[in-house]
């Protein structure tokens, strides 16, 4: 039998080989996880949304809000996939490899798993799957900010690359997890009583007020477009389901307009400082020139031999 004509240790092959790779499992893996949304949220009657509202919890999002977002993670995988085939840069070849590689095709899988065990109504097993969903987006995303910064000399790697994977994770980070969480604890109430929405108000207020904290420190010091919008489009979509605690209520106003805010702000930091340091400083002789003033020279040195030839 002939050898493999292909030298699969030397690092070029293996990352050829792991494109590749990716360049198969990642659309499958996407079109599993869009499937099965769809069937479990459009097809199967209670659907996923019609599932949430009999759930009603303190943090609980509007469902059509959810699903538009997630809606939005889907097309921007789809730009995703397209990157990985038409990629023709050597730095975004590894930022697909080594940066995300395939993280996200089991994130799209767990997900997958996710939607199903929600529709059975078996909320340990959702809550657990997205906690690894979770890790696996949470884990993608350092490895991309600490070895694949996002630069705007790629502004694809940025949108496509960068954006739906930050998007992905931020979805479970600040609200699905912790709703799942709250109805695996049984803090929720019946739909047909709505005088007990305050139940757990304080822990959903502790909640939000942490998950949104550190989004508002990442988007003041990183200056982060996608985690302003998404974070801020998730919290309209909790404070725009009814009825909703007032402390859990108030939070989540808050942070939809802070989150725009520090970002502005920011910028505008940057742009400030950015044109203090390039002003020019002249030297003091100069600057007295200027002001109308003689110039003010010290006590120089005097070359003797120069001076009486």
């Amino acid at each position: 039998m002939e050898a493999f004509p292909l030298d699969t240790n030397h690092p070029a092959v293996r990352d050829y080989l792991s494109l590749v790779r990716l360049q198969v499992l990642t659309p499958l893996s996407l079109l599993i996880n869009m499937a099965t949304v769809m069937v479990c949220s459009i097809v199967i009657n209670p659907g996923l949304g019609d599932i949430a509202r009999l759930y009603p919890a303190t943090i609980a999002p509007e469902p059509y809000m959810i699903a538009i977002y997630i809606v939005i993670i889907y097309l921007g995988q789809i730009g995703y996939c397209l990157l990985l085939v038409l990629a023709r840069k050597p730095e975004t070849k590894n930022t697909l490899v080594k940066g995300v590689g395939l993280p996200l095709v089991f994130a799209n899988w767990v997900m997958a798993g996710w939607a199903v065990a929600w529709l059975f109504q078996a909320f340990l097993v959702s809550t657990v799957l997205l906690g690894v969903l979770l890790v696996l987006l949470i884990y993608a995303n350092v490895v991309l900010l600490i070895y694949h910064p996002p630069t705007g000399q790629r502004p694809f790697d940025l949108a496509l690359i960068h954006a739906p994977v930050r998007a992905f994770m931020i979805l479970p980070l600040n609200v699905l997890f912790f709703y799942n969480l709250f109805i695996t604890l049984g803090w929720t109430w019946s739909p047909g009583e709505p005088q007990h929405y305050a139940r757990h108000q304080w822990a959903g207020m502790g909640v939000m007020l942490g998950v949104n904290l550190l989004g508002l420190a990442i988007v003041a010091i990183r200056r982060d477009i996608v985690w302003c919008v998404t974070a801020s489009w998730i919290c309209a979509s909790i404070w725009s389901l009814k009825p909703k605690a007032f402390p859990v209520f108030i939070t989540v106003v808050i942070f939809t307009v802070l989150h725009p805010l520090a970002l502005i702000a920011s910028m505008l930091w940057v742009r400030l400082r950015g044109q203090r340091e390039g002003a020019i400083a002249l030297p003091p002789d100069e600057a007295n020139a200027v002001n109308g003033q003689p110039a003010q020279r010290g006590p120089r040195e005097v070359d003797a031999e120069a001076l009486w030839g």
